[in-house]
């Protein structure tokens, strides 16, 4: 399996629920492990210092709370126990995601699922000028906005990077 030498413990454990998991949400496990390795290189402890994001998909504080838990609770799981969330946070995509592309799009911007390629992410209470404000990697004609197409060219290269090594 893709990115599988990144499991530091409990590997087959962790492949096991992963699959489990995937069949029950139908995904394809090397697209939810690309998207885990993409935020945490597979790593449950894995904590952005800034927003306190958390765990192998980056679990918001928010979104920890809206799975009726919290980023410390989180933190303190396994690496097994943790997937338990992201089958949660992933469920209410189900049937929706078709890609890999479209699963990470559940993570960075939901929103932006199921969007056409010119659709620019930003919402009601979140201007496109901070989306890009705060990933500006993806941001990549530099025009303050992220569209579809420069999210999904952003994963090709990310992604193509990180399978060259």
């Amino acid at each position: 399996m893709i990115f599988e030498n990144s499991i530091k413990t409990n590997k087959d454990a962790f492949i096991a629920e992963l699959q489990r998991y995937c069949t029950l949400l139908g995904l394809d496990p090397e697209w939810l492990m690309t998207v885990m390795y993409a935020e945490s290189r597979v790593n449950e402890k894995a904590r952005n210092p800034k927003t306190k994001a958390t765990g192998l998909i980056q679990f918001m504080p928010s979104t920890a709370k809206g799975l009726g838990t919290t980023v410390d609770a989180l933190y303190n799981l396994t690496n097994v126990q943790q997937l338990y969330f992201v089958y949660l946070y992933f469920k209410p995509f189900t049937g929706r995601v078709h890609s890999v592309y479209d699963l990470y799009k559940c993570v960075f911007f939901p929103a932006m699922l199921g969007k056409a390629d010119d659709w620019v992410a930003q919402t009601s209470s979140l201007s496109a000028e901070t989306v890009a404000k705060y990933n500006p990697i993806i941001d990549m004609n530099h025009n303050h906005q992220i569209t579809v197409s420069e999210f999904c060219a952003y994963v090709d290269t990310y992604l193509k990077k990180k399978l060259q090594k």
